[in-house]
């Protein structure tokens, strides 16, 4: 059984998107921290470049700005999002934008000299696999950076409601060693990951649940309740909430983990089931002919 529903994912960042900037500060810091990182490129130019869940697209604006020559993508699942992006882009500095799943980029193998995904894949069921997406499309050498949620992620809001209700209502997050992993597992070289933390305040919950429905991050597990949480339910939460009130205000943590890879060269190995895993084109072998 998948971790997400696929279909409240879209409805419910689409639903978001005329609101996600005005509430998304927090991605907004972190979007600016990993654009940061474009550095390690040392000057060079790539000559195409995706942004995989780009929301209201800043990042691909931004990037086209850095580079006006290459061809920016903005891709993502929620084509209201898209829209809202395309009020970023115009004749001067145009970016395509694609719609489409994380998970399944409809590109071709090595057709990309940078991947950047700013809170995105902890969205995604399969990591390892998405990974393995993304080392696919990226070309030898290109960089990918990315970053997403890791496990302190929400902590005192998934106490709260579990104190409440049986049913989860929010998501798992993957520790950095499983970020790690699955870096390593796809192939990628050279990772470096690293992690930051964040405690943003609200004067109740009522104002943190308002917060992450303006940006889309509502409860889209597989197996949540599928009828209203209702008052009690949310009255418990709201009141195993309340002792972690420090000067008035209550706390959420968001714990972020960043990370940075290398496309490796054609041919090298990823990791499945403990092996090492080779793949050669079929071009490069060579083939003995015996006379007839």
């Amino acid at each position: 059984m998948p971790t997400f529903d696929l279909r409240h994912l879209k409805h419910a960042f689409g639903r978001a998107a005329p609101s996600y900037e005005a509430a998304a500060a927090l991605q907004q810091e972190v979007e600016s921290r990993l654009l940061e990182s474009l550095d390690y490129l040392d000057g060079r130019v790539p000559q195409v470049v995706l942004d995989v869940g780009a929301g209201p697209g800043r990042a691909s604006a931004a990037m086209k700005k850095r580079w006006p020559k290459a061809q920016v993508v903005a891709l993502d699942l929620a084509l209201p999002m898209l829209r809202e992006a395309k009020k970023k882009t115009g004749w001067w500095r145009p970016f395509r934008r694609v719609c489409a799943d994380a998970a399944a980029l409809p590109f071709a193998e090595g057709s990309v000299d940078v991947i950047f995904s700013s809170l995105c894949l902890q969205w995604v069921d399969d990591l390892p696999a998405t990974l393995a997406g993304f080392r696919r499309v990226l070309r030898p050498g290109g960089l990918l950076l990315f970053s997403t949620f890791g496990p302190r992620t929400l902590g005192e809001l998934r106490q709260a409601f579990a104190a409440a209700d049986e049913a989860p209502h929010v998501s798992p997050f993957a520790h950095i060693q499983q970020v790690g992993d699955a870096l390593i597992q796809a192939g990628f070289r050279d990772p470096v990951l690293d992690q930051d933390r964040f405690t943003l305040t609200y004067p109740d919950l009522p104002a943190l649940m308002r917060e992450l429905r303006a940006i889309g991050a509502t409860n889209a597990l597989a197996g949540r309740r599928r009828t209203l949480t209702g008052k009690a339910r949310f009255a418990r939460a709201a009141a195993a909430y309340e002792p972690l009130r420090r000067d008035g205000a209550l706390p959420s943590t968001w714990e972020v983990i960043y990370a940075q890879a290398w496309g490796p060269a054609p041919g090298a190995p990823r990791r499945e089931a403990g092996a090492d895993i080779a793949a050669v084109p079929l071009s490069a072998i060579p083939i003995r002919r015996k006379p007839v």
